[in-house]
């Protein structure tokens, strides 16, 4: 479809584009069993993507998050549709996005974090969830990582392939140092890979691994919170913010080309709000 290759051009992630390859498909296929046939862009009216919206939320129960995501996938196609002159009609345009309550994030404290290793009985996991605690490195920019991109003498880690393919310089902590050469030289297996974290079956490991031991860790210790990288990355701002590091220099480490996006890994507990209103 040129719509998922304009996407390619932009440098939109593979993940995304298979998103939006995903909603698209559910569209069409929600308005070919609407009107028994094939539907031309030119034959879609407002009316038929609200009422695909409705039933998202109605029979499907999706939450307004899910809902608006599909909203914006319409809108981006619309646009992209109207800019190659595929149609004048911006279907989507008129649609208003659901509300959708601000949920508080998810973080781990450092107590948490050694709690949380200490129960982790897998040595590549360990480190993995150890990297991610101390770098913020999204998971998939964790599990890319090449032997050259990690260096343990400079201490800095080389993103290359980031968030819209960008490339990134992030410092590493002295407390994660000796562990990654404690892991090159005794834990990682020798294998043929160019991965830094690799399992000796596979040369690599997938995040769909790393959550799954998470998740039974988790159970294990008997805690109600959940989990995943993407917490550890969360944890990892939120600590800083914690400590007073400047929201710019958190936006740099995390790899944001948008400081809103980095306001909203920005956590304020009531703990700390009492303690910001005692300064005064």
């Amino acid at each position: 479809m040129n719509y998922l290759e304009g996407l390619r051009a932009k440098n939109a992630s593979g993940e995304t584009i298979s998103g939006y390859k995903k909603d698209l498909d559910m569209i069409n296929r929600f308005l070919e069993e609407k009107y028994n046939g094939l539907v031309m862009l030119e034959d879609i009216q407002t009316q038929d993507l609200e009422d695909y919206l409705l039933m998202l939320s109605n029979e499907r129960n999706y939450q307004p998050a899910s809902v608006n995501r599909h909203l914006c996938t319409m809108r981006s196609f619309y646009n992209y549709a109207v800019k190659r002159g595929w149609t004048t009609f911006h279907a989507a345009a008129p649609i208003d996005a659901m509300k959708a309550p601000k949920k508080e994030r998810t973080f781990i404290n450092v107590e948490e974090y050694h709690e949380l290793v200490e129960a982790i009985d897998h040595p590549i996991i360990k480190i993995i969830v150890q990297f991610l605690f101390f770098t913020g490195l999204r998971i998939t920019e964790c599990l890319t990582l090449t032997l050259d991109d990690v260096d343990l003498v400079s201490r800095m880690i080389h993103v290359k392939h980031g968030k819209g393919d960008k490339e990134r310089k992030v410092p590493l902590s002295g407390k994660l140092v000796p562990l990654l050469i404690d892991y090159k030289e005794n834990i990682r297996p020798f294998v043929d890979s160019d991965r830094f974290f690799a399992l000796a079956k596979t040369g690599k490991v997938s995040d769909v691994y790393v959550n799954r031991i998470l998740h039974e860790t988790t159970e294990k210790l008997g805690w109600e919170k959940v989990v995943t990288c993407h917490v550890l990355r969360h944890s990892f701002a939120s600590n800083l913010v914690k400590n007073n590091v400047h929201v710019v220099h958190i936006q740099k480490l995390l790899g944001h080309s948008d400081l809103k996006t980095t306001s909203r890994y920005v956590h304020a507990n009531q703990e700390q709000l009492a303690e910001a209103i005692s300064v005064l």
